[in-house]
């Protein structure tokens, strides 16, 4: 019998399908945002907010934000997970990326619905 000694590095099966859910949301975004900027060929100002202006395109826009975010999170948890072992600067760490991902994600809200 293998006995699995756990480390806490959050490896595992959840990690890899958010990593991987959150890829499918940004590239069929990328899909939604290409084919709507072509269509639209926004080249002022005024053109790119109406662009915008659409609530399915804020929500889309924010959603592709949100799974940027939480997929940059995983990436970088197990960077500080694998790479830094002092355990105090790797909580450091931990927080500060939360605090910057979260502070990203409400810049990003702030400027969606400031349009």
């Amino acid at each position: 019998m293998v006995n699995r000694i756990v480390v806490g590095a959050h490896y595992g099966l959840k990690d890899w399908i958010a990593q991987r859910a959150t890829a499918v949301i940004m590239a069929v975004y990328t899909v939604i945002f290409a084919v709507a900027a072509l269509a639209t060929c926004p080249t002022t100002f005024e053109a790119w907010r109406g662009l915008f202006a659409n609530g399915f395109m804020k929500f889309a826009t924010f959603l592709f934000f949100l799974a940027l975010f939480y997929h940059a999170w995983i990436g970088i948890r197990d960077i500080w997970m694998d790479y830094v072992k002092p355990t105090g600067l790797r909580l450091t760490l931990h927080v500060v990326t939360i605090a910057a991902l979260v502070g990203y994600a409400g810049w990003a809200a702030q400027i969606l619905w400031r349009l």
